[in-house]
């Protein structure tokens, strides 16, 4: 029978429709006493029953499967045709349906794209549409006359994609065009432009709507406001030219991306839907361990406010962020354009926070950041999540199969500080900057700037530090900062007056002052409109991103006295005068000379060059962290141009491992216990338990750092860490809801720029065109795409025969070229017995072969075993052959034999996406990829060892097996010898000597990579030991164990900042000792400093009583831009974020 009807590429022609008819007719004769048989369709692959009216629907939506040309599930009989295997006309067939199914690709994109208006499929109005059926008639016409391969939009998606992924500029896709319409024959069907390509793939995104703004920021021309010429609020003309001749030029345009349709396609993609109920079906939920938002105490509450909207798992839940940035780049010209992303938390970790799942939902111009006017930008975004709430949209679920009515909901705001106060309302300058504790803010007005102390508040009532005057001049009897309520919230944004947006001159309310009872309160935010906003538990979130940058910059800089970057100023001199406080480290009159003090928390020059020699000989791994070394400079003792993963690894990996040589325990025991706070903070999966210590520890840290520096390192960023915890507790782990991910995706969003002149233009249009190409790339197969690339550390090995057995199934492929090396017969028993031993499939096999040893003798076990189990086993083996036993399976006959003396080595390999190099091919380079850990039994303990890599070893059995095996050398780490310390959290090894050099072989998944750091502390023969936990590692437990992580769906991991598993198995401790209050501050043995600034010294010295203002007698500033000054850098450099 004539089937190729069944490959047809347009599935909704008259000869498939009728074919799918014809084949129902057919499988009625074959049902199941429940009226369902098998379906043949794409996507079930006759694995699963259903009734025939679905298994029509399948078929139209999926197509058959291309293994089933035979319907023996269906009534035909299958025929053996032994030579149907040499058929050319067979071959023929095969690549005729392979192609189908190629062309089916995009097809089925087109289905999904367009989805379906109900459960009923109804041909004739499907292809009604005009927009699917033009798209479709492109799907289905010939590339060239005669081509099967590709139809004109299956070759245009495939061509777009490969631009995209690899960065062709326009210029060169034109000229690319070009060369294939004078290569192709007269009659192709390909595009001469880049303009008309992306013409044509315009209907496969989702497009956006280009929304007129007031050039002030005063209002939007949308809705009511739609046909207005002039701003109803400034009176400001719509247009720069409106003089009748010529197209009007809006002065500001707002792109708004529709938020409700690209929810809906997430449900509408056979490749997305059931990701989207992730978070109901497939998470555990184990109490006291956060992995997830949904382990998070707001998203439980938020389940029991609204319990009409947790019991469909399907509704969205929302995280929006926001920033600004520069699209020029490092361009002179200050441009501010901000972009608002929602990402979808219904997913799992693996996937919610790629880029590719990032939704732009608003594009805001520049050239102006539109600080507190960005709800006027926000209104349309606003409404529409307003109808989401309330009123929902009908959407089709395609791996259910029918529709619902979704609701979706934001969670929470991710940004840095400024963008907090812009989206919160709250001014996040002035005595009341930190929005958390409100009016209960505890500040000092200083020179020249304001600090926030006090974190004693927080410790309890009766602790004695808060007797103490040693950390601001007075003791501290107050109550800890009380948690504001949602009502009190509400009943404090009543008291504000109504504000006028914009940024007219004229605007009378720009820089108004406000009355104390409006405290830092600027406006009412938008926000508030979303009936749910109020009762959230968590409405904004800290960014850690942004407070870990700013207080490594402030530590670091106050350290290595960085000028510009130190917070032991002059003028924090005369601050501990005039709190007097510390008087050891007051600037002194020596004569004629004014003279500064060497604080103790102040590295010598000789001392800053050594720390800056050690972080240029810092090697990560691969893929771990940038290259440090580029940013030190020895001869200047100096650090710059750090990024916020810079100061992300420098401060939780490096910093305390440096400072140890040169500080007084108690300074170096505190700096420590800050460092090890942000690595258990940033953990992928958090405690709840941990956090709380945390929430208690911080405290602690806070109250020792008011003893050892001045008051002006306590910018509001370093008080911000108190509260980090909370919110941890709160919302779930911080890599959720950090800007990293969001940060990289501006960088994306600067790619776009090709028209300098019209940015926000450039970035809109390539935004819906790389839309539609991400949607389309999840449907291509035989073609890379960010959904299916390769990682770089790819750890397939293809050359060998994959089996059941755990040692002949390794997740690892060597690196490099291949050489040739014959082992020794004493090497290679040692390998092969290696390989036994640890080999969990013959365990049976070796207590059998005690039992039998131990009739004979119980003395020397284990090297008795080590000697005759390898013959014993063969021999087993080879008798169980011979009897054709299905027992001796082809890999235990193979792991009997042994393997050939003859073995292949290489100089790397890569192990489950982990990056290993041996010790000489590390010593080449700039990374360290050599260092290996592995567990192991030492005298009856359980230890681990350390060493390095020798060299990766290949052993080959018969029948093509292979095992590869980690050569190594072990350092003696010998607790007998002291020559391992442990040094606060820290493992330190001696290096000089070795062990264990007879057992030098490892399997290559049993090793774990660590990097070695110079211990200068200990001496030139000691290194640190860092464990590396890899960033694309997830050990996130599933309810269906049998479910495997897609990592083609999950994208690139490389982007990913760095974090260390779980907080539970990181060492924390917060040391309380009272000798800590009579530590000198000052280093006697170094000459202190001339100050030069005689004459201003001496003046500020005078007026030591003006400036010491304390908010809890003064009443409220004004807007305080009086305060901010070029020394107090909140944001970081890296960001070119800007808050009017």
């Amino acid at each position: 029978m004539d089937r190729d009807w069944m490959w047809l590429p347009n599935r909704l022609s008259r000869d498939y429709v009728e074919g799918v008819k014809s084949f129902i007719q057919v499988a009625k004769e074959h049902l199941r006493w429940d009226n369902k048989t098998r379906c043949p369709c794409r996507d079930c692959q006759n694995a699963r029953f259903n009734d025939l009216l679905t298994i029509e629907r399948h078929l139209i939506r999926f197509g058959f499967s291309r293994s089933y040309q035979k319907w023996i599930f269906h009534g035909e009989e299958h025929e053996s045709q032994p030579n149907e295997q040499n058929d050319i006309g067979v071959d023929i067939e095969i690549v005729d349906a392979t192609d189908a199914d190629i062309l089916n690709e995009v097809v089925d994109a087109l289905n999904d794209a367009c989805g379906h208006k109900d459960n009923d499929i109804n041909l004739e109005e499907s292809t009604t549409h005009g927009k699917f059926d033009y798209l479709l008639g492109e799907a289905n016409k010939e590339l060239y006359p005669g081509c099967k391969k590709f139809s004109a939009l299956t070759f245009l998606v495939k061509l777009m994609h490969i631009k995209v992924l690899n960065h062709w500029s326009d210029k060169s896709f034109d000229m690319l065009l070009q060369v294939l319409v004078d290569a192709f024959p007269e009659r192709s069907n390909i595009p001469k432009t880049y303009y008309d390509a992306k013409k044509m793939l315009r209907d496969l995104g989702l497009g956006y709507d280009s929304i007129h703004a007031c050039k002030y920021d005063c209002a939007l021309f949308w809705k009511e406001n739609e046909t207005l010429d002039k701003c109803p609020v400034c009176d400001e003309p719509r247009y720069k030219f409106c003089n009748g001749k010529g197209k009007k030029i809006p002065q500001k345009v707002l792109r708004h991306f529709p938020l409700k349709s690209r929810l809906q396609r997430l449900f509408m993609s056979r490749h997305t839907a059931s990701d989207m109920r992730w978070h109901k079906e497939k998470r555990i939920n184990e109490e006291g361990v956060l992995r997830h938002p949904a382990d998070s105490e707001a998203w439980k509450d938020m389940d029991t406010q609204f319990p009409w909207f947790s019991q469909e798992p399907r509704n969205v839940r929302l995280g929006l962020a926001t920033d600004g940035f520069n699209p020029f780049g490092s361009m002179s010209n200050s441009y501010s354009m901000w972009p608002i992303v929602l990402v979808p938390y219904n997913m799992a970790p693996w996937r919610c926070m790629k880029e590719m799942f990032f939704m732009l939902s608003l594009l805001i111009p520049g050239p102006q950041a539109p600080g507190r006017d960005i709800d006027v930008y926000l209104r349309p975004l606003i409404e529409e999540l307003k109808e989401l709430w309330h009123e929902g949209v009908q959407t089709f679920d395609v791996s259910t199969g029918e529709n619902f009515r979704m609701h979706a909901c934001v969670l929470w705001t991710i940004n840095d500080f400024p963008a907090y106060g812009n989206l919160a309302g709250w001014s996040t300058k002035g005595y009341k900057a930190c929005p958390v504790c409100n009016e209960d803010t505890s500040s000092l007005g200083i020179r020249s700037k304001i600090c926030y102390m006090g974190h004693r508040r927080f410790l309890p009532l009766d602790h004695g530090w808060r007797r103490s005057r040693q950390h601001d001049g007075k003791p501290e009897f107050r109550p800890p900062p009380r948690m504001f309520s949602s009502d009190e919230i509400l009943q404090q944004l009543c008291c504000l007056k109504h504000r006028k947006p914009g940024k007219h001159p004229n605007n009378v309310d720009r820089k108004r002052k406000r009355v104390p009872e409006e405290l830092n309160w600027t406006k009412k935010s938008i926000f508030f409109e979303l009936e749910y906003w109020s009762k959230l538990k968590l409405r904004h979130n800290i960014d850690v991103m942004h407070v870990e940058k700013n207080v490594c910059d402030s530590v670091v800089g106050t350290l290595l006295n960085i000028v510009g970057k130190t917070k032991d100023t002059n003028k924090a001199r005369l601050d501990l005068a005039d709190m007097n406080i510390r008087k050891e480290l007051h600037l002194q009159i020596q004569g004629n000379k004014l003279v500064k003090p060497h604080a103790c928390y102040t590295l010598t020059v000789e001392e800053r060059k050594e720390f800056c020699k050690f972080l240029k000989s810092v090697k990560f791994p691969d893929g771990y962290a940038a290259n440090l070394s580029r940013n030190v400079s020895i001869n200047d003792g100096k650090i710059s141009g750090l990024k916020s993963h810079d100061c992300h690894v420098l401060l939780q990996k490096l910093l305390p491992i440096a400072i140890r040589p040169y500080f007084n325990k108690d300074l170096c025991t505190t700096l420590v216990e800050l460092c090890s706070f942000f690595q258990k903070l940033c953990a992928k999966t958090l405690n709840v338990n941990d956090l709380e210590k945390l929430e208690e520890g911080i405290v602690l840290i806070l109250c020792k750092l008011e003893r050892i520096f001045p008051p002006a390192f306590f910018d509001v960023m370093v008080h911000l860490m108190v509260h980090l915890p909370r919110e941890a507790k709160l919302a779930g782990p911080v890599s959720y809801r950090w800007m990293y991910p969001f940060e990289r995706n501006l960088g994306t969003l600067k790619r776009y720029v090709r028209n300098k002149a019209r940015p926000e233009g450039s970035i809109a249009e390539a935004y819906i065109v790389n839309e539609a190409l991400m949607f389309c790339s999840m449907y291509l197969t035989g073609i890379e795409t960010r959904f299916n690339r390769s990682e770089r550390n790819e750890d397939r090995f293809e050359d060998r025969v994959q089996g059941c057995l755990s040692i002949f199934s390794q997740q690892a492929r060597p690196l490099g070229s291949r050489q040739h090396l014959q082992f020794s017969k004493e090497e290679l028993t040692k390998a092969h017995w290696y390989i036994m031993n640890n080999c969990p499939e013959l365990r049976p096999y070796l207590d059998e072969h005690t039992k039998e040893l131990e009739r004979t003798s119980s003395h020397n076990l284990e090297k008795r075993q080590e000697q005759e189990f390898p013959k014993w086993l063969a021999d087993r083996m080879k008798a169980l052959r011979v009897k054709q036993s299905p027992e001796a399976t082809d890999e235990l006959y193979s792991l009997a034999c042994g393997p050939d003396n003859r073995v292949h080595t290489y100089m790397g390999c890569i192990v489950n996406g982990v990056r290993f190099h041996t010790k000489d091919r590390d010593d080449r380079r700039i990374t360290q990829n050599s260092g290996i850990c592995v567990s192991g039994e030492h005298d009856g303990e359980e230890i681990d060892f350390y060493g390095v890599l020798s060299n990766v070893v290949v052993l080959n059995y018969v029948l093509g097996y292979k095992v590869i095996l980690f050569k190594c050398t072990w350092f003696d780490t010998n607790q007998k010898k002291k020559r391992i310390k442990h040094d606060y959290n820290f493992t330190t090894i001696q290096v000089t000597s070795t062990w264990y050099d007879n057992d030098p072989f490892i399997l290559a998944t049993q090793a774990q990579q660590v990097f070695y750091l110079d211990d200068y502390k200990n001496g030139h023969n000691w290194k640190v030991v860092q464990k590396v936990n890899h960033r694309h590692m997830w050990d996130v437990p599933e309810r269906d164990t049998n479910i495997e992580i897609d990592e083609e769906l999950c994208g690139g991991s490389d982007e990913e900042a760095y974090q260390d598993n779980e907080s539970h198995e990181l060492n924390w401790f917060v040391e309380q000792d009272d000798g800590f209050e009579f530590q000198r501050s000052d280093r006697l043995n170094i000459d202190p400093e001339v100050v030069n600034d005689n004459v201003l010294i001496l003046e500020n010295m005078n007026d030591n009583d003006d400036n010491f203002i304390c908010d809890d007698i003064e009443e409220e500033d004004e807007i305080v831009d009086d305060y901010a000054n070029e020394n107090e850098m909140w944001l970081s450099s890296d960001s070119e974020s800007e808050s009017d």
